[in-house]
């Protein structure tokens, strides 16, 4: 990977910029740009959330990202991609994820740009609390010594 396609997917707890993601893959060649913005809601399944917490094992979510826009990149030419996910405590409001993708036209910018965060949400060792009325709780995780059927 070039120095270059390394700075395009990132992990940290500063705010993201819109504008920074758009500058990784903007070029002279790129007829469109599509952008992605995840945001933190104030509800979800239900319950209502006043922050999240992100939590990551960097070393390997920032070279898991960089595979997937790797992966991506060779599979739509002319596609260039950007991945910024942060980490921390966030507000209802704040940005999480931003993907940005840019191709010639504008159908290979829309799909580059939703691989790029399926694919993120799939594999990134990214995990993710949410905090409301009732507490924080892991989002999505699930303790096996507590499931129906998981006899020891």
């Amino acid at each position: 990977m070039s120095e270059a396609d390394a700075r395009r997917v990132a992990i940290g707890t500063e705010p993201l910029s819109v504008d920074a993601a758009i500058a990784l893959v903007a070029r002279p060649g790129a007829g469109g740009i599509a952008v992605f913005l995840g945001t933190v809601r104030d509800l979800n399944d239900g319950r209502t959330v006043t922050r999240l917490e992100y939590e990551a094992y960097a070393s390997m979510a920032l070279a898991e990202m960089d595979r997937i826009r790797a992966e991506i990149e060779l599979a739509i030419p002319d596609v260039r991609i950007a991945a910024l996910h942060r980490t921390g405590s966030l507000d209802v409001g704040d940005i999480s994820v931003i993907c940005a993708a840019s191709a010639p036209h504008r159908d290979e910018a829309f799909r580059a740009c939703r691989l790029m965060i399926d694919r993120l949400k799939e594999r990134v060792p990214i995990w993710k609390r949410e905090h409301g009325p009732d507490g924080p709780y892991w989002v999505g995780w699930e303790d096996a010594r507590c499931t129906p059927g998981h006899e020891h």
